[in-house]
């Protein structure tokens, strides 16, 4: 029952609030009269006593003002039981350093509770930022809180927005990065939670996946009355608080629950699935009854929905065929003898078989079962169905005599077999059983609004590579900014007198090179285009064709090489520490490397191997420079040459963003085998990286990385000290060169041994 708005009625109310804040009077009676059009006398008198508390809590006049104008329309979305953990989280704040943050906090209330439009959601929003407003806020003497959180007012200004992109969960990920690693840098925590950083929206479009529930509520609204006559509140829970058992959709007079988000599954995109959800619970709404439940065993229980399912799902086909290719889709496609009965009990899968093999067409079965019980009960369910509808006794009946056919001693072992078993799109099944004692514990919810369109997330720009962080075991998406270019160009006569003055060693590799080569060039005949004339077979078409003969025009041939086929990435560590002296050598470690790389260049191009040579350093994160010295399309020639003899060491080493960056180049290369090898004299390193194992466990990561896209890495490492942590990095593909000196022969060789 609702509250009429009187004169009599506003002064009573007015003496309830108790503020004597002159802005809170102007609007006051307005307020009144759509909180008495929406809430309950029991409502109202809340209202007012909370209004009551912001007013009084030192705040000045926004909190008032705003919870006023706002709760009337959340308590239509929440309900007005949400007014008490909604306030509760207000008191929390208002004993803590954060009071400045209640007015953000009411402001955005109505927007979150559009994109939230239920308690359980909203439950887990005051959750996330109560422990949010915990984790950010600052105590000195480790008692209690001292300093406010840098960063609460900008995230709830940012809530809405945030909640229009993500799902709760998404919502709940994004701040957790946000607090792990920002935690101990206000200004960059505050850059991250408002939006500013690109690391901070880099996090959002990663936690941005799936097709939001509350984006498409009308349309589904309409699909559920237009197609299906039927119409209830569709209400959203999410995925990522349940720790022991995950909800599943269900209905029940209060609505239809569904998750809050769905991603694109087995070619069915989010919407569909949601579709698919909701033709499922129309089907059981018009065609099921509900049984009693206590004379029936939980196998008994079990088998009965499976066949149920089954049912309704046959008749919703009838209605709409093309909801066959999306069930059949989306069902899961048990392995005929998977589950051990030895070790687990198997009733459940080999009932979520016989519900595959139901949903089949009779004349064209596709499923592959060759169980004979399962067969002959599927004949029996289509030879039901045959007659009409049937109903939810007769099928409970067969569902009965499956059970009693098939029943093994292993059903009751307690271990359950549910590998490809849980269908996802079907409800719980609640309103198929009746109890003698019927439970009072419903849940409470409200009807929800419609919600706010998406906004768009801007990309971010190109040549950023994520990071790996070893301590959180996750990456920081986007963390490394990579600017390559072509390396600047010098006198290709230094490299020629590199190259003269290892004349000798020159001819020894040539030698071995010439055993490498591939010498098996194969002819491939009878091609209709080719590089030569096959003249054995001209002839002949010429022959057939002065006699009448249809000729064959097959009259070419091409040649193909049987040998090597490998392409390679020669990618350089031009850190500072290489502008030092090799021990027992009058030349700097720089110069021994262009000395090395030149013999190993012109080698490669000796075998005929496509290879592109690349140099890195690094100047903090910030600042990653790529220099190309030759690409693939190159020949090793004065050009290359330039660029190799005008390189230049400087900065720090950070390896793993390089590797991901040269792994995009040889990644595009059409090779049976990819081969990068990294030439370094010390370990990953950056300025703005204190802890010296961050570099090496990213640099590892990105092997890992570059060896599930099929490239081979292989690392030569000039630093005495490196069995310390090369192993780390690169396991067993590594060679130290304790004697520097020797450079200019070893690499040469190393490379040949790599790619006999």
């Amino acid at each position: 029952m609702r509250t009429g708005s009187s004169t009599e009625h506003i002064s009573a109310w007015r003496a309830q609030l108790d503020c004597g804040f002159p802005q809170v009077a102007d609007v006051f009676a307005d307020c009144m009269s759509e909180a008495a059009a929406l809430l309950t006398p029991d409502g109202i008198h809340a209202y007012l006593e909370q209004g009551r508390f912001l007013g009084k809590m030192g705040r000045g006049v926004e909190p008032v003002l705003i919870f006023l104008q706002e709760w009337p329309q959340v308590a239509a979305i929440l309900g007005e039981s949400a007014l008490a953990p909604i306030m509760d989280a207000v008191r929390v704040m208002t004993k803590s350093p954060n009071s400045h943050a209640i007015t953000p906090f009411l402001q955005s209330l109505a927007a979150i509770a559009r994109r939230l439009p239920s308690q359980e959601q909203m439950q887990h929003y005051l959750d996330l930022t109560l422990d949010y407003m915990e984790r950010t806020s600052v105590s000195i003497h480790g008692i209690h809180k001292t300093y406010a959180s840098p960063s609460l007012p900008d995230f709830f200004l940012q809530s809405p927005l945030l909640l229009s992109l993500l799902s709760i969960e998404g919502l709940r990920n994004w701040v957790a990065y946000g607090v792990r690693n920002y935690s101990h840098h206000p200004e960059r925590q505050r850059d991250y939670f408002s939006l500013q950083s690109a690391d901070s929206r880099a996090v959002l479009q990663r936690e941005r996946h799936g097709t939001l529930l509350v984006d498409h509520t009308r349309k589904l609204d309409l699909y559920l009355l237009g197609l299906w006559q039927d119409a209830d509140h569709l209400v959203p829970y999410s995925l990522g608080f349940d720790e022991l058992r995950k909800p599943i959709p269900y209905f029940d007079q209060l609505g239809i629950r569904l998750p809050d988000v769905y991603d694109d599954c087995k070619g069915i995109s989010g919407l569909d699935r949601y579709r698919a959800a909701l033709a499922h619970m129309a089907a059981h709404r018009r065609w099921s009854g509900a049984i009693f439940a206590d004379n029936y065993s939980p196998f008994q229980r079990m088998a009965v929905e499976f066949f149920e399912d089954a049912r309704v799902e046959t008749l919703a086909i009838r209605e709409y065929p093309g909801l066959r290719r999306i069930f059949v889709a989306l069902h899961p496609a048990p392995v005929e003898g998977a589950c051990d009965p030895q070790t687990h009990s198997c009733l459940r899968h080999r009932l979520a078989m016989l519900s595959r093999a139901l949903l089949d067409k009779p004349q064209a079965p596709t499923h592959g079962y060759q169980d004979a019980a399962l067969n002959d009960f599927v004949r029996r369910f289509h030879a039901v169905m045959e007659q009409g509808e049937s109903s939810t006794e007769e099928i409970a009946a067969l569902a009965l005599s499956y059970v009693a056919k098939t029943r093994r001693q292993s059903d009751q072992l307690p271990k359950t077999f549910f590998t490809d078993t849980e269908v996802d799109f079907r409800d719980d099944n609640r309103h198929l059983w009746r109890f003698h004692e019927l439970s009072d514990d419903e849940e409470m919810f409200e009807e929800h609004r419609q919600s706010i369109a998406a906004e768009e997330v801007k990309g971010l720009p190109p040549r950023h590579y994520p990071e790996w962080d070893y301590s959180s075991q996750t990456y920081r998406p986007d963390w490394v900014s990579l600017y390559e270019r072509l390396h600047p160009s010098g006198n290709a006569a230094d490299i020629d007198r590199l190259l003269a003055k290892h004349s000798a060693l020159a001819k020894r590799l040539k030698r071995l090179l010439d055993l490498l080569k591939p010498q098996d060039k194969v002819r491939v005949r009878y091609q209709e285009e080719g590089s030569e004339l096959d003249l054995d077979v001209a002839i002949r078409s010429l022959i057939d064709f002065k006699s009448g003969s249809t000729p064959d025009p097959r009259i070419n041939m091409s040649h193909r090489t049987d040998g090597r086929n490998i392409a390679v990435m020669l990618l350089l560590d031009l850190s500072e520490s290489l502008n030092e002296k090799a021990d027992g050598s009058d030349q700097t470690i720089l110069a021994l490397s262009q000395e090395a790389v030149s013999l190993l260049a012109w080698s490669i191009e000796q075998l005929g191997d496509p290879f592109a040579i690349a140099g890195f350093h690094s100047n903090t994160r910030h600042d990653v420079r790529y220099l190309h010295i030759k690409g693939y399309g190159e020949h090793w020639n004065d050009d290359v040459k330039g660029r190799l003899a005008a390189m230049q060491a400087g900065y720090s080493t950070r390896m793993g963003a390089a590797m991901r960056h040269a792994a995009h180049y040889l990644q595009a290369q059409t090779a049976d085998k990819k081969l990068m090898l990294i030439l370094t004299d010390g370990q990953p390193s950056d300025v703005d990286a204190p802890d010296e194992r961050l570099l090496i466990e990213d640099a590892r990561q990105s092997v890992r990385e570059l060896d599930q896209q099929g490239i081979f890495t292989y690392c030569i490492n000039l630093d005495p000290q490196a069995d310390a942590y090369v192993s780390d990095i690169f396991g067993h593909q590594y060679t130290v060169i304790d004697h520097i000196e020797r450079l200019p022969e070893q690499l040469p060789k190393l490379f040949m041994a790599l790619t006999r």
